[in-house]
């Protein structure tokens, strides 16, 4: 992992003289966000060595190279999922990725779905904790302390100053927010309504196929992480029987607007 880690990164330094000091991992729907970036440079998944290549639609598969106000960043357009047959450690690999490559903190996004009533569709939630019920753990096997210790202490996973700054922004913009724990599943299938259930009794607020294993790796390799989600269909009776991906995309593409603001106040602020 190291060795191909290490000529993803020559590979692309090679190309491109330019140190990120964000990484952002763009979920389902919310790829327009590039639009926010004054764009350098962008680099296709099939042209990087080592990298796997999105096969999910509303995932174009690119890493985009830029600045938001003057900080640089490195954005995936796209992301890699456990369900589409990667490892996890393919779906966690572009993250070494960006933290050799400069990165030292990771915003990462999604869509899921919502449990907690208090929510509704096209809600903005700042991810402050997660559970992980995915089957296959990105750290496992033997562990290379080049990247991060064998035990990775993962009681704060999520920033808390970074919360507290987009919390903040949220406030001085008027836009609603809400935080919540993120609950992981592999997927694909969305889950039935005796597994949302599940899901509320657990503890969690909302759930997904994504974002836990990338979180897990950062921290791993002391990336401080920032998340949110997006809420595009609710676990209920009325809202699961007509759920489709299209529809998923259509929710996210709603709330877009809210997100690519409070996104690109955080990272101007900083």
């Amino acid at each position: 992992m190291w060795d191909k880690v290490q000529e993803t990164v020559s590979y692309i330094k090679e190309k491109f003289n330019f140190s990120p000091e964000y990484g952002i991992i763009l979920g389902s729907g919310l790829g327009g966000f590039t639009e926010e970036i004054v764009i350098e440079y962008v680099l296709p998944y099939d042209e990087i060595p080592n990298f796997p290549v999105s096969t999910v639609q509303g995932h174009k598969g690119a890493l985009v190279f830029g600045t938001i106000g003057t900080k640089n960043v490195v954005a995936m357009q796209g992301r890699f999922h456990y369900y589409e047959g990667y490892s996890m450690k393919e779906v966690t690999f572009p993250v070494r990725v960006m933290k050799y490559l400069g990165v030292e903190k990771l915003i990462v996004s999604n869509a899921s779905g919502g449990v907690n009533s208090t929510y509704k569709v096209g809600s903005i939630v700042i991810i402050k904790d997660h559970i992980n019920f995915m089957p296959e753990h990105p750290l496992r096997g033997k562990n290379d302390e080049r990247f991060g210790p064998r035990f990775v202490n993962m009681s704060l996973p999520y920033s808390v100053e970074m919360m507290a700054k987009a919390k903040a922004i949220a406030k001085e913009f008027n836009i609603e927010i809400h935080d919540g724990i993120y609950l992981g599943l592999q997927g694909p299938t969305f889950e039935t309504l005796a597994e949302y259930r599940m899901v509320k009794n657990l503890g969690a607020d909302c759930v997904g196929m994504s974002t836990v294993p990338e979180v897990i790796v950062a921290r791993h390799m002391d990336l401080e992480t920032f998340g949110v989600s997006i809420i595009t269909d609710m676990g209920d009776e009325e809202s699961i029987l007509s759920i489709s991906h299209d529809e998923v995309l259509e929710a996210a593409k709603g709330a877009e607007p809210h997100l690519r603001k409070l996104v690109k106040e955080l990272i101007t602020r900083d």
